[in-house]
């Protein structure tokens, strides 16, 4: 069997386990841990939780450190078109070999009756490969909630809970104070922690949290705050510390929010042993790069790409859609996970687009075109519904003339295919499509953090 086959074979054995494991505790993964040697000892680590913007913070923090010298990793999910993305070192994915490598070390390391989830199984071999390639600093973000992730076994440096919303009730519960109290369950005793909640009930949660475990506390138009210039710099007053006309690399209005929290931590962790200098901060944020969230990627025609997967991520990009898009004709191509809010997405993106092509991408929580219909109809004239998101891509950015554009919406699944979709027909960064279907999670875009 070649290398290729086994790779193949082994990505195949992790899309057939258990999705979530959120309610199981985290008795495997420390297992596994230890019969490694505890690898995420080995390095320091941040840890990040939130409803949105965590994947932005993350990567803006690997690309600071790694412009800093550091070597470093970052560990996301979900992937957009490998699985190696999810596992990354100095901004470039790892090695079919090296997760081949992963899996077989915590195959062999897995010793309890319940079998791991598919995200225990990640971030072990994630901890691992880490661990291997002598990182000195990694970005963890977590998977889903927080207290009981699989990631949480983690001592970091420094705890992130960029944001609260309702998201995975099922799992989080049912009100904004229950997830504030998932996520905030990555809080540790006496390590910082920088955190960008601002409801009422959800705050108090996460004070609280912090209060209990000594766990100094910095919120963001509290501790640290930003004011926004022109062309879209802003100045940063932070916790020691004034950064006049800083830039994110990243589009859209929302990301200079997600850039003080980013701030914030180079502060905290200056006091905690990373030397990062404001000339590294600066240039590591403006370089940053996160495909599939405001990623723009064609202007002849212009094609946006943007998850926007939650309600609170669609009234986001629907304020950039109004804001900066607003001289063009908008063709919204839209699919959505049935367990999202589909209505009150729908309603504040369709108002600012033109035409919308209703799709759904290959997974099996997809939710049926047909039902987004009779919603999207009620705002919008022209619809139709095209299933396949291949055809749906090569439809509206077929239709697109002078002035128009197009943009891709609704679930990080749906914008992974529309990524090779539109590779196929010459737009956007080309990737080496030598990844295996997964029926489970995307299969979608191969990255670079550049510093």
């Amino acid at each position: 069997m070649t290398m290729t086959e086994k790779y193949h074979d082994c990505l195949q054995a992790m899309y057939s386990l258990k999705r979530f494991g959120i309610k199981l505790g985290l008795d495997v993964i420390k297992t596994i841990l230890a019969n490694l040697n505890n690898p995420q000892n080995s390095f320091q680590a941040i840890h990040i939780a939130g409803t949105n913007g965590k994947g932005s913070v993350a990567a803006a923090l690997a690309n600071i450190f790694q412009a800093a010298g550091y070597c470093t990793g970052l560990y996301t999910s979900p992937h957009l078109v490998h699985f190696n993305e999810r596992i990354c070192t100095n901004g470039q994915p790892i090695s079919d070999e090296s997760v081949l490598k992963s899996f077989n070390a915590v195959q062999q390391a897995h010793a309890s009756d319940r079998e791991p989830t598919f995200f225990e199984y990640t971030t072990a071999m994630a901890f691992h490969e880490f661990a291997r390639r002598n990182v000195q600093w990694a970005v963890i973000e977590t998977g889903m909630g927080g207290r009981l992730d699989a990631t949480n076994i983690l001592e970091p440096r420094l705890s992130i809970v960029t944001n609260v919303s309702m998201e995975h009730q099922e799992y989080l519960g049912n009100s904004l104070a229950q997830i504030a109290a998932e996520k905030g369950g990555i809080i540790k005793p006496n390590v910082p922690v920088i955190t960008g909640v601002h409801q009422k009930s959800a705050l108090h949660v996460v004070k609280q949290i912090a209060l209990k475990q000594s766990a100094p506390l910095y919120r963001r138009g509290h501790d640290f705050r930003v004011r926004r210039c022109a062309h879209g710099a802003f100045n940063y007053y932070g916790i020691d510390h004034i950064w006049r006309k800083m830039k994110a690399g990243l589009l859209g209005n929302h990301q200079i929010d997600n850039a003080a929290l980013t701030l914030a931590a180079c502060e905290t962790l200056q006091h905690r042993g990373a030397k990062l200098t404001e000339e590294m901060i600066r240039s590591g944020l403006l370089q940053t790069q996160w495909p599939g969230r405001l990623e723009l990627i064609s202007e002849k025609p212009a094609v946006l790409l943007d998850g926007a997967h939650n309600l609170e991520a669609a009234k986001a990009l629907a304020r950039f859609l109004e804001t900066d898009w607003g001289k063009h004709n908008i063709t919204l191509v839209a699919g959505i996970s049935d367990d999202k809010a589909y209505r009150p997405m729908l309603e504040c993106l369709l108002p600012v687009c033109r035409r919308a092509i209703l799709t759904r991408p290959k997974i099996e929580r997809a939710m049926q075109p047909e039902k987004l219909l009779p919603v999207a109809r009620s705002m919008i004239d022209d619809i139709q519904i095209v299933t396949d998101v291949e055809a749906a891509v090569r439809q509206a950015v077929s239709d697109a003339g002078p002035g128009d554009a197009v943009c891709v919406a609704g679930s990080l699944y749906l914008v992974g295919e529309a990524r090779e979709a539109l590779q196929m027909i010459g737009l956007g960064e080309k990737d080496d499509p030598k990844d295996v279907a997964d029926p489970t999670e995307p299969a979608q875009h191969n990255f670079k953090f550049q510093a």
